[in-house]
């Protein structure tokens, strides 16, 4: 249980999340751009940072442990194959999101498309992102942190709701009175805790007489050489749990060729979107908005896991045989960690816990507002009562998303439903920026089929993932392409009108016979393929040298240092330093 010094801890710093609340109300009342925008005035740090912040989620340290313990270090290639699309959105699609000058990403349909059909998918999108989807966000997001609340405190799971609904009360109360700006320097602070917190406990739990140091953790694991491996192997079936992880050629070729740019997904949509493409419109100018973006990649891949995963090797050791993996993160948390350091990572949760949720809060009813409120009931409001509306939606979310958190009995089962009800749509997201033909029955299309073609092989089939997920990509796929050429085009009028506000090059002959100045795409190419050698090389760099092997350290830090340099001479190319 919390001591005194604990709780003192605690209570100060949600003080502190009400206190940045409420200093920053007064840059959330003038219109929508201010409230979910912050004005178009956030600084490159603070924008990469609330992003990166908003990705570390309550579930995250308890979803890597779980990964760590079944397949070893190399478990978490499920999420780093993902680096390849956040790059690509760094470097092709942070200026135009910027550029394009709109408040939210589905008000981008309708400057791209013309028509009934755009105003129908501007509403669906609005309704399917804003509110389907964010809720079941929300939703696993508190799950997580009711587990974290049981295990801590023991709290009796039919109690342990109003315990989250009290949390998600702060996060609204902030959210709502400071609006972006609020929501993103909150960020930045619970971050910062949040990474302190983490890596406090990695050391106290690999120094602890238990493990006796990381010497003493790979002599204790030397029967488990697959727990300290950093790439998966390739076979034919999948192994069993208690060795590396093997995957067949299959889902190889899914997660590193395929699930990066054809999978929509929570923070890493391809193409951008969501809460990303929120921040980098955001952002003071082009330029920042790719800054922010880069940060946000090379801190989400490259700076966050490895305390994780050091707590996570650990538990394989402390607490054989879970039937929770996940919950040996927390084991550890209660067994180490003395007064006042147990404290500081219940507030390290917390962080974790409000920048996710504060951040669903303010994006999603941006949808529900600006795309669905003023787009289609209320044009004439006025911005004061535009901003009263956004703050009752934002409320709404919240009440919406306490109701369905006892719906959501797997967080796992949820993170697969939701990645494979996009697969597929990634390619549309992508190329409507670069390919003129592209129209809106094109997205409508392949925003319907993953459906269609989940239900298929998962229903009447039986298949399961990678087979399905590539049967419902190639459904999708096709769905789309088809649906493209046997409909019209966007008017040409609203065509031009993009092309001349966004300039985003590519494939636009009948539009512009001439690409825009700022596009390169070789030296875009070069950006994108040094920025991921850079990151990954500083992940893997970093590792090694944490277990001890100085050698391959030093090859992978050079390989980084060497991109690092490409990425600069890039970006110069580019315009963007």
């Amino acid at each position: 249980m919390l001591a005194t010094l604990d709780w003192i801890i605690i209570i100060a710093f949600l003080a502190l999340s009400m206190a940045i609340g409420l200093y920053y109300r007064k840059r959330a009342s003038g219109n929508l751009s201010d409230f979910f925008l912050g004005g178009r005035n956030l600084p490159w740090h603070i924008a990469g940072i609330s992003m990166v912040a908003t990705t570390f989620a309550a579930d995250t340290p308890l979803a890597v442990t779980g990964l760590v313990v079944k397949n070893g270090i190399s478990g978490n290639w499920l999420w780093w194959n993902m680096l390849a699309g956040g790059m690509l959105t760094t470097f092709f699609f942070a200026r135009l999101w910027r550029r394009s000058g709109v408040i939210t990403e589905v008000e981008l349909i309708e400057l791209r498309y013309s028509g009934t059909e755009a105003a129908f998918l501007r509403g669906l999108r609005a309704i399917y992102l804003g509110l389907f989807m964010n809720v079941l966000v929300i939703g696993w997001v508190n799950v997580a942190l009711a587990s974290i609340l049981v295990g801590m405190f023991g709290i009796p799971q039919e109690q342990v709701i109003w315990y989250v609904a009290f949390a998600m009360a702060v996060a609204v109360i902030y959210t709502t009175i400071s609006g972006l700006w609020g929501v993103a320097v909150t960020d930045v602070v619970q971050f910062t805790i949040a990474m302190i917190g983490t890596t406090v406990l990695a050391y106290v739990v690999v120094t602890s007489e238990a493990i006796g140091g990381i010497s003493g953790l790979q002599e204790k694991l030397a029967d488990k050489p697959w727990a300290f491996e950093f790439f998966p192997s390739i076979g034919n079936s999948v192994a069993d749990v208690g060795s590396t992880l093997t995957i067949t050629v299959g889902a190889f070729l899914a997660f590193i060729g395929v699930q990066w740019w054809s999978s929509w997904y929570p923070g890493a949509e391809p193409g951008g979107g969501g809460y990303v493409a929120q921040r980098m419109m955001s952002a003071k100018d082009e330029n920042q908005a790719v800054y922010a973006t880069l940060l946000f990649q090379v801190c989400h891949y490259a700076l966050r896991p490895w305390p994780w995963i050091l707590v996570a090797l650990c538990t394989i050791v402390l607490y054989p045989g879970l039937e929770n993996p996940g919950m040996g993160y927390i084991y550890a948390m209660n067994d180490f960690l003395p007064v006042g350091l147990k404290g500081l990572l219940v507030v390290a949760f917390l962080a974790a816990y409000l920048s996710t949720i504060s951040t669903q809060l303010n994006w999603g009813a941006g949808y529900l507002v600006n795309d669905v409120y003023k787009r289609f009931s209320a044009k004439n409001s006025t911005d004061k009562e535009l901003i009263t509306a956004s703050r009752l939606a934002t409320v709404f979310l919240c009440l919406l998303g306490i109701a369905v958190t006892p719906m959501i009995t797997s967080i796992e089962d949820t993170w697969k439903f939701i990645m494979e009800c996009g697969a597929g749509l990634g390619l549309v997201l992508i190329l409507r920026w670069y390919w003129w033909r592209i129209n809106a029955w094109s997205e409508i299309a392949a925003t319907v089929a993953p459906f269609i073609g989940y239900a298929i092989s998962k229903f009447y089939l039986g298949w399961e993932f990678p087979n399905s997920f590539f049967l419902t990509v190639g459904f999708t796929t096709v769905s789309w392409l088809l649906v493209t050429f046997i409909t019209k085009p966007t008017e040409k009028q609203t065509l031009i009108s993009f092309y001349n506000k966004v300039q985003p090059g590519g494939w636009w002959a009948p539009i512009s016979a001439t690409q825009p100045e700022g596009f390169k795409p070789g030296y875009l190419a070069l950006c994108w393929l040094s920025g991921i050698t850079f990151t990954y090389a500083m992940l893997f760099g970093v590792g090694k040298f944490i277990f001890g092997e100085y050698s391959l350290a030093a090859i992978w830090l050079v390989t980084a240092v060497v991109a690092l340099g490409l990425l600069r001479f890039g970006m110069g190319k580019t315009k963007v330093l």
